[in-house]
């Protein structure tokens, strides 16, 4: 298991009431399992979050599976959901 930091930006960030927190997962799938976890009393969260795409460590994660993306220790998984042009 890795230990690292996911940051979220605008309504990810609005729908997870933090800026930022840690994780401890092996996965992008698994940090996100347990990001969702931890939020499972804000619904908004979840919907919010299937829209996000994610950078680790500044590189971008394509639209394959998460559970294939390693997570380094001491990474940042950044958050981003559609900053404009749709709906979140």
């Amino acid at each position: 298991m890795a230990r690292g930091t996911i940051r979220y930006w605008a309504a990810a960030k609005a729908a997870a009431g933090t800026a930022e927190e840690a994780y401890e997962a092996a996965t992008l799938a698994g940090a996100l399992a347990e990001a969702r976890d931890r939020h499972a009393d804000r619904p908004e969260f979840a919907r919010v979050l299937v829209r996000c795409s994610f950078l680790v460590n500044g590189a971008q994660v394509g639209a394959g599976g998460h559970d294939a993306v390693a997570l380094p220790e001491g990474g940042t998984v950044e958050v981003l959901p559609p900053f404009a042009g749709g709906a979140v």
